[in-house]
């Protein structure tokens, strides 16, 4: 898995002055495609039994949509995971995501409030972690999911410096 490769952008922004793109570690990718096994499997039951009960026990076989599903959900799992990277500037912060619709953010230190490291309870049991950067606009804020939690805290701590360094002359 990858855990984190240089990436060269390939959005409209593409002169980025040499940034250094960091991508996700495998560990999100691994939890969304659990998720995606569990919820599959568990809807491809209900609906093959509820089928099979209802219309005739040679409906059941349409539970096998959702094994469809999860094969097309998989696929679209990775490149969405493949597709998020960040980078850090001498004056911003840039995160990239998105494979049919391309974004990518910048937020200026200086315009940074808040940054915040929050791990939920199955984040916790993969060792993932999410950094949430609030700016003064509250349209621009940005997150960077799946980190390692040291890797986040780092972050957190490095873009708050930045931000009370680039601040501090306002």
């Amino acid at each position: 898995m990858d855990t984190g490769t240089k990436r060269e952008p390939d959005g409209p922004l593409g002169g980025t002055d040499g940034a250094r793109w960091v991508g996700l570690p495998g560990g999100l990718l691994r939890l969304r495609r659990l998720l995606l096994v569990l919820w599959t499997t568990v809807l491809g039951v209900v609906t093959a039994v509820l089928t099979g009960v209802l219309a005739g026990p040679a409906w059941a076989a349409t539970g096998l949509v959702w094994a469809g599903v999860l094969g097309w959900g998989w696929v679209m799992l990775g490149r969405n995971w493949r597709s998020w990277r960040y980078a850090e500037r001498a004056d911003d912060l840039l995160i990239s995501r998105g494979v049919l619709w391309h974004e990518q953010t910048v937020v200026p230190y200086g315009r940074m409030q808040l940054v915040e490291v929050t791990s939920g309870p199955l984040e916790r049991r993969f060792a993932l972690a999410s950094v949430q950067l609030h700016t003064a606009a509250a349209a621009s804020d940005a997150k960077i999911p799946g980190l390692a939690p040291a890797e986040a805290e780092r972050l957190r701590d490095r873009l708050t410096e930045l931000g009370e360094a680039r601040s501090a002359g306002l």
